[in-house]
């Protein structure tokens, strides 16, 4: 296994980065797991909420 300093795989993660485009399947993920964590808080505390019966 080689050892490859940070800079050189830095170099290269951007220039991959650039050869990708817009990023639209990044966008979607990050929009879906925030939805996600709201509903998810949103469905854990609701069993929290004080009953005035």
């Amino acid at each position: 296994m080689e050892h490859h300093p940070a800079s050189a795989w830095l170099a290269e993660a951007a220039n991959a980065a650039e050869q990708q485009g817009s990023g639209d399947l990044l966008r979607v993920v990050l929009v879906v797991m925030l939805v996600g964590c709201a509903l998810t808080a949103w469905f854990l505390l609701r069993g929290y909420r004080q009953k005035d019966d």
